[in-house]
């Protein structure tokens, strides 16, 4: 691996001027690297981030790469990574066009990242520097305590999946409102009113008296003041302790809970652990927004190295060429999800939609198809628009609220079914739905959705660990409940309790009589063995 040479980094910052110029968003500074293709295929299990730290099921995703690539040869255009600065690799056989072309998607990439607020956890840190170090203290560990430090890894990775993303980016947002109240807002805020039931009149002359005494005595007036608090309102203290118990943010997710509050982690010995645990865990949180945003994200890039390239005078000459691999990128996928081209296609949807004023509530009310081809108030908001879902939206969000019955018919798209042909004896695919609500349910389906998992503090001791699955129509893997329980016994200490539903079919002798039922079962896991029972 090393930096592009000159010649390819003055390329990249011609193009950094005119997607600038063109109104995206980012910082100067950003660093290309030229790799192998033995490179990608050592980095991609560590999700493209060469420092991050070192575990057994990268080496396995290493090996089943190399198989991939043995079996089916490619080279890919690029890879991107969210850090400060950004960072992004290239094979080394590209022509300068084609350069050109992929500069344009990744300065699309690096815009998205610093802008949208899914990422907005990410847009200070230098997340390549940080995995370094995190790299070090996990290798330091390992010197030390040996196989068991994979062990944590291992138990901390297979409920990494489900930490408090949105509740983290919550906190972020809300900070101001979120963070320590001083105990003079305290007190004439909320003691002064609700316990000691004081008049405003009285109030006022209280806060009048506390503000002189700042201005004679400087930084010891609070103190001062609050010492005549104590003598007058010797409960302020216990109900401002209370207060502030009750404020406190709670555990996000069910690894930040196990930190904070697990008996085995705060034995003497064991207090290491919380480091390992902390580095998987924002680790997952560094990458969350990234598997949300994958169709947005490769749509806002295809967007605009189309946009960008077709005006760009060095085109002269290839233009059959970057036709032909465009094409290969953006083209629909009959079967199967390509979110380079859907994500592209919902973003000139919602221009075009902008353009021409249909984004309004007057516009949804038209039924007749005639009339809403017809419908357009040129408006020219296209751009603004598009601005605005590169901004706040995710791929959820995009394909629910734009994937309609015009965008479906404007780009013949369609859900697919299979079925047994008995004269051919083969499987062959056909039509199931040209519906909207059809096709919205399909890409929404292949979305990320992790489980949603609570503790119960009621039912969770010293001894045991309960956890609450929320059921929201899909179980969990059957497989695996037993070693994630197994690990969550050995963080807490203690048996490890999980509370779900199951889906179970009843059949009777009729095979075409099939029902479903819900059931709720609770599987415990204690001395490294697990039972279930039916609630």
């Amino acid at each position: 691996m090393e930096l592009i040479n000159q010649h390819n980094k003055k390329i990249m910052e011609e193009c950094k001027v005119r997607a600038k110029e063109a109104g995206l968003s980012f910082d100067n500074e950003t660093l290309e690297y030229i790799v192998t293709n033995k490179d990608l295929l050592e980095y991609t299990p560590k999700g493209m981030i060469p420092t991050l730290y070192d575990y057994w099921v990268n080496d396995v995703g290493v090996l089943k790469e190399k198989g991939k690539y043995q079996l089916y040869p490619h080279n890919p255009y690029e890879t991107v990574i969210n850090t400060r600065p950004a960072i992004s690799f290239y094979n080394d056989n590209n022509p300068d066009w084609l350069n050109i072309m992929i500069f344009y998607h990744v300065i699309g990439h690096i815009d998205f990242f610093q802008n949208n607020h899914m990422f907005m956890h990410t847009w200070k840190d230098d997340f390549a520097g940080q995995a370094l170090a995190d790299k070090r203290f996990i290798s330091s560990h390992r010197s030390n305590h040996g196989r068991w430090v994979d062990y944590v890894i291992e138990f901390a990775r297979s409920i990494d999946n489900i930490v408090g993303y949105f509740p983290h980016l919550y906190e972020i947002e809300n900070h101001d409102i979120l963070k320590e109240v001083k105990r003079e807002e305290y007190f004439f805020g909320d003691f002064l009113q609700s316990h000691v039931k004081l008049s405003e009149m009285k109030l006022f002359e209280e806060i009048e008296r506390y503000n002189k005494m700042i201005d004679t005595n400087g930084d010891l007036g609070d103190n001062l003041y609050f010492s005549e608090v104590k003598k007058k309102y010797p409960e302020f203290q216990s109900y401002f302790e209370q207060f502030i118990k009750k404020r406190k943010t709670k555990p996000k997710d069910i690894l930040e809970f196990i930190i904070d509050n697990s008996p085995f982690l705060k034995k003497d010995g064991n207090n290491w652990m919380k480091g390992i645990l902390n580095i998987v865990r924002n680790t997952s949180l560094y990458f969350a927004p990234q598997i949300r945003t994958k169709i947005i994200n490769e749509g806002w890039a295809s967007y605009w190295h189309d946009k960008l390239f077709q005006k760009d005078d060095r085109i002269n000459g290839h233009e059959v060429d970057y036709a032909r691999v465009n094409a290969a990128v953006t083209s629909i996928s009959r079967i199967g999800l390509n979110p380079y081209a859907i994500g592209l296609r919902l973003i000139n949807h919602v221009e075009d939609l902008a353009n021409e004023g249909k984004l309004t509530y007057q516009f949804q009310k038209i039924r007749d198809r005639q009339k809403r081809a017809q419908y357009d108030k040129n408006t020219n908001n296209g751009k603004e628009a598009i601005f605005m879902l590169r901004k706040y939206f995710s791929d959820h969000m995009l394909i629910n609220t734009f994937v309609d019955q015009d965008f479906v018919d404007e780009h013949n798209l369609f859900v697919t079914g299979q079925r047994f042909n008995k004269d051919s004896g083969m499987i062959e695919y056909y039509v199931k739905s040209r519906r909207a609500q059809d096709y919205k349910k399909m890409l929404l389906d292949q979305l990320y959705h992790p489980p949603y998992i609570s503790i119960n503090e009621e039912k969770t001791n010293d001894n045991n660990i309960y956890l609450v699955h929320h059921f929201e129509g899909k179980q969990l893997v059957q497989e695996m409940i037993p070693d994630t329980l197994l690990g969550l016994e050995y963080l807490w200490g203690g048996q490890a309790q999980l509370e779900t539903t199951q889906i179970v079919v009843i059949q009777d002798r009729n095979p075409q009589n099939v029902r479903y039922e819900h059931r709720r079962v609770l599987y415990t896991m204690k001395d490294k063995k697990i039972n279930s029972q039916n609630l």
